[in-house]
């Protein structure tokens, strides 16, 4: 099965790219670097034709939020044209857990909307909602530091690792479209601020972690349980303490 994967030279792509065709499937990496661009259109024909599986974990290149909006609505609505041209009969989108629950987070707001133009498009689909990836803590971290202290959100976490993230992705891909969202979290959920203090004292940063319930989650007010999943979801294998102790051994 040729199945395309956009943002496939990115942190979850070329993980996808290996399990997919250590799988016996022809996995395509489709990308800026690749020659393919969703934004513009450039190469998007070419490189879905024959193809029965696009994945889409894209990533803009700029972070403002008018133009993280402008990426992922422009971007999806140009990738579902092209395969209802090409008969692509799987789209699956990767966004994030609680996306619709946090409408001043801009790049939240933004992965609501890719949601949108795929959920409208007419062509099969799943949306995998994933929670945040432990290899996402340092940045969380530097982005809520404030005078050297890390000002940390109130509300409960569930993070994962990112090759849970590509081998549930990996699964699907495979599978039926299930025209519906999928949920996929860690396998321990507990407030962020003890996820960032376990982080930060494993990689011995002597930073402090405070609990602010004024806080916000790049530019998102955060509820107890807005970026957990509400109901079922599948389960990441890695835990925090494995995920960490990798971390350290390739150090």
């Amino acid at each position: 099965m040729k199945i395309v994967v956009f943002g496939g030279t990115g942190l979850i792509g070329r993980k996808l790219i290996e399990l997919l065709a250590a799988g016996g499937h022809e996995a395509v990496a489709a990308s800026r670097s690749t020659g393919v661009d969703a934004v513009t259109g450039e190469g998007l024909a070419g490189v879905v034709a024959g193809a029965q599986v696009v994945v889409d974990v894209t990533n803009p290149p700029v972070w403002g939020d008018d133009e993280v909006l402008h990426f992922f609505r422009t971007s999806s609505r140009n990738l579902v044209a092209a395969e209802r041209a090409a008969g692509v009969g799987h789209h699956i989108a990767l966004t994030i857990v609680g996306a619709d629950l946090h409408p001043g987070g801009g790049y939240l707001r933004a992965k609501v909307a890719q949601e949108e133009v795929v959920v409208a498009s007419g062509v099969p689909y799943t949306i995998v909602r994933a929670t945040q990836f432990y290899e996402f803590l340092a940045t969380i971290a530097d982005a809520s530091t404030v005078d050297g202290v890390v000002h940390a959100p109130i509300g409960q976490f569930q993070p994962l690792a990112a090759d849970d993230v590509a081998a549930a992705l990996a699964e699907v891909a495979v599978g039926e479209p299930a025209n519906a969202i999928v949920d996929l979290a860690g396998p321990e959920r507990l407030p962020m601020g003890d996820f960032l203090r376990r982080f930060l004292d494993a990689t011995h940063d002597k930073r402090e972690v405070v609990d602010d319930p004024k806080a916000t989650y790049f530019g998102a007010l955060l509820s107890e349980k807005s970026l957990v999943p509400a109901g079922e979801a599948r389960i990441g294998a890695t835990t925090f303490p494995e995920w960490l102790s990798r971390t350290e051994g390739a150090r």
